[in-house]
């Protein structure tokens, strides 16, 4: 059996640095935050979740820890100004190559800026999505941002 296309490419892509990372599938969906901390019994905010976000023509991935709401404000800020919208499914697609419930916060366009939430700093280990609802990988804050080149941000505060 062939391994699913979007988790491949984040094997490879993980394969660079020379970090051990390995993704792994699961049987039980970890589509949301909820169902990856369910799946793997760890804590909400140990998932890693990557939403994106798009003000006027610019995009930006935020990764967030699982119990963390991420602020309009912020985004807007962060972003540029514009009125701030959570991307379509399509968009998700287009922009990052994955499909939502299993974006994956590495690999994407290059374009594209990646806001890592600082509050994920209070666990050794988060889970993001590696490409599929039915993966995850175990990663520690500073591996994190090593592959990602994402900026430490503090999503919960309020800019204004």
């Amino acid at each position: 059996m062939s391994e699913n296309p979007a988790l491949e490419r984040a094997r490879k892509y993980l394969e660079k640095y020379d970090l051990e990372l390995v993704p792994a599938e699961h049987k039980k969906t970890t589509k949301t935050s909820a169902e990856a901390a369910e799946a793997l019994n760890v804590e909400l905010g140990q998932i890693a979740k990557s939403i994106l976000f798009r003000c006027g023509d610019q995009y930006g991935l935020f990764v967030a820890a699982g119990d963390v709401k991420i602020w309009d404000k912020k985004v807007k800020a962060l972003l540029g100004g514009g009125k701030v919208k959570m991307a379509k499914p399509e968009e998700v697609e287009k922009v990052t190559g994955y499909k939502v419930g299993g974006v994956c916060p590495f690999d994407i366009d290059e374009r594209v800026p990646i806001f890592l939430d600082q509050s994920m700093q209070r666990f050794d280990m988060v889970y993001t999505s590696a490409g599929t609802p039915y993966s995850l990988l175990p990663i520690s804050f500073d591996q994190l941002k090593e592959v990602t080149g994402g900026v430490i941000v503090d999503i919960e505060k309020d800019p204004h």
